[in-house]
């Protein structure tokens, strides 16, 4: 099948484009608004773009709170999800009013950044200490109605890991099981028994691809 994106006319019960973009890592955006109210909420459409210098970027389907808080303070963190997270996590997405502290409906214990004046979730695997540095409104995107999709881009100020998934000198994942977003409603884990490794391939002397083993622990 084939369809144009402007017309949407898969013919299907539900849009697939985020079921073929997948699995999406989950950005657990926490920010404080201008009287100190904290705020907590899951994105999907999330990302590291650059490791030199540090960037990521998420985007949000409306101008929510965690993108208001994100221009007006300029700081804000991303805990990382995991397995025994899920259910918090879902829970903090529920809609409520901007005075609503997600931590606390969702039962999460607050952690204070080392850096940037916003909280991360107590308990994470691990958090980035972001800083706002640009916002990009999508075409056809207008905040006198809130409506559109907005893109932050910010600067990773700082890291925190929790000391015990560091595993012989590398960040375990296989232990702290993060998940992904997949398509409708759906998720998935990353765990041992589904990641693998190879090293980067090279080419000998007449131009063809050498055997490729498994990594060695050596960027090339």
């Amino acid at each position: 099948m084939f369809y144009k994106t402007e017309q949407n006319n898969h013919g299907l019960s539900h849009d697939p484009f985020k079921a073929i973009v997948t699995p999406r890592p989950i950005g657990w955006i926490g920010s404080i608004d201008i009287n100190g109210v904290p705020n907590l909420a899951p994105y999907s459409y999330f990302n590291a773009i650059s490791d030199n210098p540090y960037f990521v970027v998420f985007g949000s389907i409306n101008y929510k709170d965690s993108i208001k808080n994100c221009e007006e303070n300029k700081d804000f963190t991303c805990s990382l999800v995991s397995e025994n997270l899920f259910n918090a996590m879902n829970n903090s997405s529920a809609t409520v009013e901007s005075d609503v502290d997600e931590f606390n409906i969702s039962g999460l214990k607050k952690e204070n950044g080392r850096i940037v004046n916003a909280p991360f979730v107590k308990g994470c695997s691990a958090a980035l200490e972001c800083q706002h540095w640009k916002t990009i409104d999508l075409p056809g995107s207008d905040r006198t109605t809130g409506q559109g999709s907005f893109i932050i881009i910010a600067h990773v100020v700082g890291i925190y890991i929790d000391d015990k998934y560091i595993i012989n000198g590398r960040f375990d994942t296989a232990s702290v099981r993060p998940l992904g977003r997949l398509g409708y409603m759906d998720y998935g884990v990353i765990g041992k028994k589904n990641i693998f490794s190879k090293n980067r391939p090279k080419v000998n002397q007449h131009g063809n691809l050498k055997d490729v083993d498994d990594w060695d622990g050596i960027y090339r």
